[in-house]
């Protein structure tokens, strides 16, 4: 309840109720309204001259949240650029030199940054940091590409090169503990038979009768056959200008049109045809010319196994056929 305010009444002798009426009343009311006003007045402009507005609080948030993904998607930009480097650096100078190819020159990686803008990049130039992180973007999209098309042609010349290597003839066709004796006979030698000087173009393995022959290398069987002077023959083409010729058997395990993988029995020394005992004679042809087989041998030997091969060969340069 509030309290009243009391005054000294000189004719009545008593202190009576005082009531604010009239002018002083009014007087008041407009004192006390222009002090509202000025206080209402001033805590506007220190509201808008120095405190944030509501809006501009969450503006300043959103602006820190930005800054922080930034910060994230420019250590993965760096991370990725470390990661391209890496695969350029095992493409260039590893892949490459493994399959006999040249490095890309840096022109061509280089070559799609700094082309045509799809994007309005003048808008960017009031960022400097935004349009340097774009320009580093563009150029890692570019050199991606250009590295998935590399290795995509690395992935087709790695299948050829493979298919290639599985087809030439790479192994002996006989196993080495079941070899009595190699005849060293390629080129031209006294036929033992005719008793003539004639051309001998592959090499002799004496083995048991009945010992396995091995395919060489992938292929298919172009010829299976018997030959008066090479008896029961088998002809394997391998692809790759390669083939390859086993003669002298006693018997095939294969057929003409048959696809054969390398190691793949094919059939077994025998001593059919123009020979003097049982042995395997063995030819590799290349475009068409006959080459010297024994140049093929070491791929599945080690050193020490390939020399004691050599070591071992029949000192009589006599061939068997």
């Amino acid at each position: 309840m509030a309290r009243k305010k009391f005054i000294y009444n000189n004719d009545t002798c008593r202190f009576e109720p005082f009531y604010v009426r009239g002018r002083l009343f009014w007087k008041r009311v407009s004192v006390f309204v222009g002090l509202a006003l000025m206080i209402a007045a001033g805590t506007y402009y220190a509201t808008i001259t120095k405190l944030d507005t509501l809006s501009e609080l969450r503006l300043a948030q959103r602006n820190e949240d930005l800054k922080f993904k930034w910060s994230v998607l420019t250590k993965r930009v760096k991370s990725a650029q470390k990661k391209l480097a890496g695969y350029i650096e095992k493409d260039d100078h590893n892949y490459r030199v493994i399959l006999d190819r040249q490095p890309l020159e840096p022109t061509i990686r280089e070559a799609g940054v700094g082309g045509s803008e799809r994007y309005n990049v003048r808008a960017l130039e009031a960022f400097p940091y935004i349009l340097k992180g774009y320009e580093t973007l563009k150029k890692i999209k570019y050199q991606t590409d250009v590295e998935i098309q590399s290795y995509q042609e690395l992935e087709k010349l790695l299948d050829y090169k493979l298919m290639s290597w599985a087809a030439r003839p790479a192994i002996q066709p006989i196993n080495n503990t079941q070899l009595d004796r190699l005849h060293l006979t390629f080129g031209l030698r006294l036929h033992p038979i005719f008793k003539i000087v004639r051309e001998h173009k592959g090499l002799d393995f004496a083995a048991p009768r009945n010992t396995p022959v091995y395919s060489s290398g992938d292929g298919v069987i172009t010829h299976a056959y018997y030959s008066e002077s090479f008896g029961k023959v088998v002809f394997i083409d391998h692809g790759f200008d390669f083939e390859s010729r086993y003669a002298h058997l006693n018997d095939f395990a294969v057929t003409v049109g048959d696809s054969v993988k390398r190691g793949q029995i094919i059939g077994y020394v025998g001593n059919t045809g123009h020979s003097v005992s049982d042995h395997l004679h063995y030819e590799i042809l290349f475009k068409g010319d006959h080459v010297n087989p024994i140049n093929f041998f070491q791929r599945n030997l080690s050193n020490a196994e390939y020399q004691k091969l050599i070591d071992t060969h029949s000192e009589n340069i006599t061939s068997l056929d």
